[in-house]
């Protein structure tokens, strides 16, 4: 399972941070024509954006097309169950991306809108935002 993770980064560990404010960029469809759209900020795994994109290509079949929007740029560490405080922070465990409110994560196209709107209503299953389903407007 070939998971989404950066190939190099400039510093190994980062901060926990806090994710405030709506989504900067990203807030609008760019390829498709119906998009998956966050509503809440969090922290999407690298795990959780796999196996949304296998829900969405299993329901459609390979019929159409498929966009990842976000990436699990960031890496998260943790400590080993029952490990007393100090001696530094963890290991890095796995990669996330942090997601604002409006951001688009996912985008399909070449598919009718009810197959469009159910593959991607699997996918929002998988995620741990709540999500709405945006068609572009023509």
């Amino acid at each position: 399972m070939n998971m989404l993770s950066p190939k190099k980064t400039k510093f190994r560990k980062q901060f926990k941070g806090r994710i405030h404010g709506n989504a900067k960029g990203s807030y609008s469809l760019n390829y498709g024509s119906f998009g998956l759209k966050a509503l809440q900020p969090e922290r999407i795994t690298s795990r959780q954006i796999e196996s949304a994109r296998k829900a969405i290509t299993r329901h459609l079949k390979r019929a159409g097309k498929m966009w990842i929007r976000i990436f699990p740029d960031v890496p998260v560490s943790k400590k080993p169950a029952e490990v007393r405080m100090g001696k530094g922070k963890g290991a890095n465990e796995f990669w996330a991306c942090r997601v604002k409110p409006g951001r688009i994560m996912f985008e399909v196209d070449g598919v009718n809108v009810n197959e469009a709107r159910k593959a991607l209503s699997l996918a929002a299953a998988k995620l741990p935002v709540k999500s709405k389903f945006i068609e572009r407007n023509i």
